[in-house]
């Protein structure tokens, strides 16, 4: 099993950042330590704060999952640095995103200098342009490209 590297694990921490206390994501839903979507079954868990390291090893696990989905829907050999690129997108959007993209498309399809522009179609939320997917998607497209 592939795993993401330091570089794709320090891009997801600086852009989802770290909430000890449940809060709502830009979507309206529960949300807790580094964009952990909070399940139904899951909310008598976190009826307090999670320390960091609590929420450094839901991250991994929500990663592991998004590593999982991209190892899947992606039939071709990734460069590291295009893995953790399509894991953040991933653990961001969800798989289903992900399955049903023309990102998927292009990069199956090895055509890499049309990548950074499907990165930037997702930026938007609840009707809006938001900066931070702006960045984050931009910063995705950077990695995805970078050697």
């Amino acid at each position: 099993m592939r795993h993401i590297t330091e570089v794709g694990l320090s891009l997801i921490k600086s852009f989802e950042g770290f909430s000890s206390v449940i809060y709502q994501d830009v979507g309206g839903l529960p949300t807790i330590g580094y964009g952990h979507l909070i399940l139904p079954q899951e909310k008598p868990l976190f009826k307090t704060s999670i320390t960091e390291a609590e929420a450094i090893s839901l991250l991994k696990k929500d990663i592991l999952l998004a590593g999982r989905a991209v190892t899947r829907l992606i039939n071709i050999p990734l460069r590291n640095n295009q893995f953790d690129a399509l894991v953040s997108f991933t653990f961001n959007l969800g798989s289903g995103t992900l399955q049903r993209s023309s990102l998927r498309h292009k990069v199956n399809r090895e055509e890499h200098e049309d990548v950074p522009a499907e990165f930037m179609r997702w930026v938007w939320a609840g009707g809006k342009r938001l900066p931070g997917l702006i960045r984050r998607r931009k910063a995705e497209a950077e990695l995805y490209l970078s050697e």
